[in-house]
């Protein structure tokens, strides 16, 4: 498990603006789960997930990832790949299988038109949809080489306007009630420190 966690911080070493993200991805996928009923070997299980979801970034090159402008066809090809390499990565060093799941479903769309597979609805794990939500809320809170975070509010209104397309509407509604309640607090003490 160390060169499991040792990977994740690669990642997060490798990209500054990724650094907290897969932390944060955990704390709000975990609370979401919690909400939901999750046992606690399932919580384990998305923990884990949360925390090496984006493991095959490691094989997107520095200049793809670091772009400070849109991406070319060739290079969104590299990024569209990164969930697909993840579960390679992981197989190879003998990660838990019952993490993969999530790890190469966690870009797929509620709609069907994510990847890698296009799958759509409850065709899609629930730790993926899970993680697709944390992770994209995270991902419009933070700092990007192309552009600046959202304000959270913005945020919330950004998952509410894309669920049923983008996101399970039904998870949306968990993440915008475990925030409502100050679960997801995390966030906000973070953003406070980088100020």
């Amino acid at each position: 498990m160390g060169s499991l966690a040792a990977l994740s911080a690669a990642i997060e070493a490798r990209d500054p603006y990724a650094r907290g993200h897969s932390s944060r991805v955990t704390v709000f996928a975990q609370a979401m789960a919690r909400r939901i009923g999750l046992d606690k070997e399932r919580l384990s299980v998305l923990r884990l997930g949360a925390l090496l979801h984006d493991i095959g970034k490691l094989s997107v090159p520095p200049a793809v990832l670091l772009k400070p402008g849109p991406l070319n066809e060739v290079e969104y090809g590299q990024v569209r790949r990164h969930p697909a390499a993840g579960v390679r990565m992981l197989r190879s060093l003998g990660a838990p299988r019952e993490i993969l799941p999530s790890v190469l479903h966690h870009h797929e769309r509620w709609d069907g038109a994510g990847y890698p597979r296009g799958r759509s609805g409850k065709e899609i794990p629930l730790e993926a949809r899970i993680l697709t939500i944390a992770d994209s809320f995270d991902a419009m809170t933070s700092t990007r080489p192309y552009r600046a975070p959202r304000q959270v509010e913005d945020a919330l209104a950004e998952l509410a306007r894309c669920a049923g397309s983008q996101f399970d509407p039904e998870l949306v509604q968990v993440f915008a009630a475990a925030w409502g309640e100050g679960e997801l607090d995390v966030l906000v003490w973070q953003q406070a420190a980088a100020s």
